[in-house]
C-alpha cells in the first residue's frame, strides 16, 4: 500500500490550470470580502492577525452558552502533558438527559495560530448536540508560535485521556467517543487518532475531519491551484505551518503526527468523516487522506463540495451548500453513533 505521505509527481508543480469557479451563493459572499480581508498572512503581520482575530471572534461564556437552561456547560481545568501546563475543556450537554451520552471531543479551527474553544459551540450544540443527544467538550489548546509542535497535539490528547478516564463522573460513555475538527481542528483530529493508535488509546468510534490542515509541505496541485482565489492561500498556509514547526518545517523525517499527510500507515484508524471544496487549497490532501484510508483498509466517507471554499459553511452559513454539507455531516454521527460499539 502506497501512503499519502509520498508526494504524486505533480507536487512541486505550480498548477497551469484555472480554478475551478465558486458556487454562485459563495461568490457573492467571497466578493463581499473585500482584499483586506484577504490579505496573506506573513511573518510580519502574524501578531497583528492574531490579535485582529481574538478582538473580532466572539467568545460567548459559559452563562451564553448555556442558552436559558438549553445545555449543562462547565469548563474543566485538567492535567496537561508531561512538563506541560493545564488543558481547558470546555464540556456541554443537552440539559435533562440521563445516562450516559456519545462525546463529540472537539478541535476548533484557526490555522493552529488562531481561535479559541467556546466560539465555536454554538453551532456545534445547535446542529448536533440537540438533535443527536450529544455530549460535545471543545479543547482549548495551545496556539503557535508561542507553543509549538507536539504541544497543541499534547494538549489535545491530554484532554481526550483525561475525559476517557473521568467518563462516568462526565456523563458519557467512553465506548462512543468521537473526535473531530474543522481546518487547523480537523488537523489535529487526524493526528489524535494517529497518536490514539499508536500509544494504545483512548479509542475513537470516528474521525470528523472537516476540510482538515493536513500537509506542511504546500505542494499539492489545488494548493498552486487555488492559492489566490480561495479564501487561504499558500502564504497565509506557510505562515502557518512554520508557526508550528518552526524549523521542522518541511523537512523529510517530520513524524505523521505533525503533519497527517505525511502517514504512510493509516490502517487501524476509526471510520472518517472528510468533507473539502472542489474550490478550496485543501482539496487535494484531503482527497488524498480518504484514499490512503481507504487502500489501508480503512472506512472513510468523502464528499468534496462543488464550488466550495475553504470554510465556506462558515463564510455562508445560510447557503444552500452549507445547508447541504451540514446534512451530510448529521447523517453520518447519526449512522456512527447508532452502531454497536466494537
Amino acid at each position: 500500500m502506497s501512503g499519502i505521505g509520498t508526494p504524486p509527481e505533480h507536487h512541486g508543480v505550480p498548477s497551469p490550470a484555472p480554478a475551478p469557479s465558486f458556487d454562485p451563493e459563495l461568490d457573492v459572499v467571497i466578493a463581499a470580502l473585500g482584499e483586506a480581508a484577504r490579505e496573506p498572512i506573513t511573518p510580519a503581520n502574524l501578531r497583528a492577525r492574531q490579535e485582529r482575530d481574538a478582538a473580532a471572534r466572539p467568545r460567548p461564556t459559559a452563562e451564553e452558552l448555556r442558552a436559558d437552561g438549553r445545555f449543562e456547560v462547565t469548563e474543566f481545568r485538567v492535567p496537561g502533558p508531561p512538563e506541560g501546563p493545564d488543558v481547558m475543556l470546555v464540556s456541554a450537554r443537552p440539559s435533562g438527559l440521563a445516562g450516559p451520552l456519545p462525546l463529540l471531543y472537539y478541535m476548533h479551527g484557526g490555522a493552529m495560530i488562531m481561535g479559541n474553544a467556546w466560539s465555536v459551540l454554538p453551532r456545534i450544540l445547535r446542529e448536533w448536540a440537540l438533535p443527536l443527544d450529544l455530549a460535545v467538550i471543545s479543547v482549548e489548546y495551545r496556539l503557535a508560535p508561542g507553543t509549538r509542535y507536539p504541544g497543541p497535539l499534547e494538549d489535545c490528547h491530554a484532554g481526550l485521556v483525561w475525559a476517557a478516564g473521568h467518563a462516568a463522573e462526565l456523563g458519557i460513555d467512553p465506548a462512543r467517543i468521537v473526535i473531530g475538527g474543522k481546518s487547523a481542528g480537523g488537523g489535529l483530529a487526524a493526528a489524535l487518532a494517529l497518536l490514539a493508535r499508536d500509544r494504545g488509546g483512548p479509542a475513537a468510534l470516528g474521525q470528523l475531519l472537516l476540510s482538515p490542515m493536513l500537509d506542511d509541505r504546500g505542494c499539492t496541485f489545488s494548493g498552486h491551484q487555488m492559492s489566490g482565489h480561495d479564501v487561504w492561500d499558500l502564504t497565509s498556509n506557510e505562515t502557518a505551518w512554520k508557526a508550528l514547526l518552526g524549523d521542522r518545517h518541511g523537512a523529510a523525517d517530520l513524524p505523521p503526527y505533525a503533519a497527517p499527510a505525511r502517514a504512510t500507515d493509516l490502517s487501524g484508524l476509526p471510520p472518517a468523516y472528510i468533507d473539502t471544496g472542489s474550490a478550496e487549497m485543501f482539496r487535494d490532501e484531503n482527497v488524498g487522506y480518504a484514499n490512503a484510508i481507504w487502500q489501508a483498509g480503512g472506512q472513510a466517507e468523502l464528499h468534496v463540495w462543488p464550488g466550495a471554499c475553504h470554510g465556506f459553511d462558515g463564510l455562508a452559513p445560510h447557503a444552500a451548500l452549507t445547508r447541504d454539507a451540514g446534512h451530510a455531516r448529521t447523517r453520518w454521527l447519526r449512522r456512527l453513533l447508532a452502531k454497536p460499539a466494537p
